[in-house]
């Protein structure tokens, strides 16, 4: 609940009381909150990790709308806010220290906060009509801090291997290229310290190829398991009150 106070104030309440915040900000008291509570370093959330959650809000919008949880209306002025957030907007809003208590809820309750705001401003409406566009009962609809952070920052992960990936495979590449330059440069191998036997400074590079191959490998079966998530488990994982088809759904409406 919201109440207006002056021209540059507003007024927002939860259930230990009431704060005042920026008219012109977009996140809400909850995180006001934790701003408070958690003020430990100069580190703020990862960029990726709040890209990460706002595709799983746009996910969970996308899906509440077509179970008739969520109006036409909400649900594309949330898919818009979150959409903005993807492309990097509103970063100045996301004011949390990265080291903070509670498993991420303050993080998802920013989200829910910033994502909601901004929706009510493209409805053409006033910042903290939560009466509108509810943080909780709208933008984390059919969600937990428990499935929709973990499941954002497999996103995260995913999106900041894929750099790492290209630049194993760039390396594995110039090592087979030394292996054909050095085809046939003999010298001697060594064990132990000591000379041991002939060997190709080719087969030497081949040998490095070799094992950096064997991590792209890794990071590709890591990948693999990274694209499984728990959306629609909600607080433990049983998915208590939302509909059963909701987790498919969610992972269906990802990525649109």
């Amino acid at each position: 609940m919201s109440l207006n106070k002056g021209k540059d104030k507003r007024v927002e309440s939860d259930l230990i009381g009431k704060k005042e915040l920026s008219v012109e900000a977009y996140y809400g008291i909850n995180t006001l909150r934790a701003m408070e509570n958690f003020s430990l370093s100069s580190f703020r959330v990862h960029p990726e990790l709040i890209k990460g959650i706002a595709a799983v809000k746009k996910a969970a919008a996308i899906t509440n709308q077509q179970l008739d949880l969520l109006p036409a209306k909400k649900a594309e002025a949330v898919i818009q806010a979150c959409e903005e957030i993807m492309e990097g907007g509103l970063r100045e809003e996301f004011k949390l220290d990265a080291y903070q208590g509670g498993a991420g809820t303050s993080t998802n309750m920013m989200l829910n906060e910033v994502i909601a705001n901004r929706a009510l401003e493209i409805m053409g409406e006033k910042k903290g009509s939560y009466q509108l566009i509810h943080p909780n009962d709208d933008v984390n609809k059919g969600q937990s801090t428990n499935d929709v952070y973990p499941t954002a920052l497999r996103i995260a992960v995913l999106k900041l291997l894929a750099p790492l990936t290209d630049s194993f495979a760039s390396l594995q590449g110039a090592l087979q290229e030394k292996e054909k330059e050095f085809a046939e440069v003999v010298k001697l191998g060594r064990t132990q310290l000591q000379d041991a036997l002939p060997i190709t400074l080719g087969q030497e590079f081949a040998a490095y190829a070799e094992a950096i191959g064997r991590d792209r490998w890794r990071l590709y079966k890591i990948e693999e398991r990274l694209k499984k998530t728990n959306l629609g488990g909600t607080a433990i994982g049983t998915g208590l009150n939302t509909p059963r088809l909701i987790s498919l759904k969610f992972t269906s409406n990802y990525g649109r």
